[in-house]
């Protein structure tokens, strides 16, 4: 049994190194593609997570070095933009498959947009809601998850589908069944990933559209560190542009 620092960056740097191999061989094309597309067409880029997974669309939306198109749902949106009291904000609601139509209502959806979902388990009621709303109506869908995790759990969305099985793209964040990487003691483990290799993923795909929109001879839209001189007259110059279709601060 060993559960050292040094044992947690070799899980950590093992799979970061698998998944840019894969990425070098052209694994996430398909998904720089739907992403790049919808981009071109005036689309924007939705990005989804709960939980801890919120932190992948925090990745994809509204941070510097990121692509301005891009919007991020919130399960707290329904308080916020909606009716709902903050009463409801407890760690359960992302179980929950009603909410879905509701929170969407709520969000600035067009045609060209694309879905990029972030889920380890991948079968939460709302993951699954949203991707099966996104598809329903049209919309590409990308879904990042552990494929290890996600085939040993069942689905918690009245389909009875997982995020994986709704995806036009599936991107595996290759954590382990239940996240957690290195024993510590009998039935003990620690070393959580899916977010270190979740954050990596989404910041391939935002430097891969990024090169695909370069290569068209555009220059792509991305934020700068609104903390050095002109970063925020250059972000909010470019975030004009999709009024109304993006979201900041929630």
């Amino acid at each position: 049994m060993t559960a050292t620092p040094t044992d947690l960056l070799r899980e950590a740097t093992t799979r970061l190194e698998r998944i840019t191999a894969l990425a070098e061989e052209g694994g996430l094309d398909s998904a720089i593609s739907l992403l790049t597309r919808a981009l071109e067409d005036g689309g924007v880029i939705h990005a989804f997570g709960t939980g801890h997974s919120e932190a992948f669309a925090m990745e994809i939306a509204g941070r510097a070095g990121g692509l301005i198109p891009t919007n991020k749902i919130a399960l707290r949106d329904l308080v916020l933009h909606g009716e709902r009291d903050a009463g409801i904000l407890n760690a359960s609601l992302e179980r929950e498959p009603w909410l879905v139509d509701e929170l969407m209502a709520l969000t600035p959806v067009s045609e060209h947009d694309v879905f990029a979902i972030a889920s380890n388990s991948g079968v939460n009621g709302s993951i699954v809601g949203v991707a099966v709303w996104a598809k329903e109506h049209g919309h590409p869908v990308i879904a990042v998850t552990s494929l290890d995790h996600t085939s040993r759990v069942e689905s918690k969305h009245p389909s009875g589908k997982r995020l994986s099985e709704v995806a036009d793209v599936v991107i595996d964040n290759l954590a382990p069944y239940g996240d957690a990487t290195l024993e510590v003691t009998d039935g003990v483990a620690a070393g959580a990933i899916s977010s270190i290799t979740a954050a990596f993923i989404a910041q391939l795909l935002t430097l891969g559209v990024a090169r695909a929109i370069a290569e068209t001879g555009h220059k792509p839209p991305m934020y700068i560190s609104a903390n050095i001189p002109g970063g925020d007259e250059h972000n909010h110059a470019l975030e004009e542009l999709y009024a109304e279709r993006i979201r900041r601060g929630n």
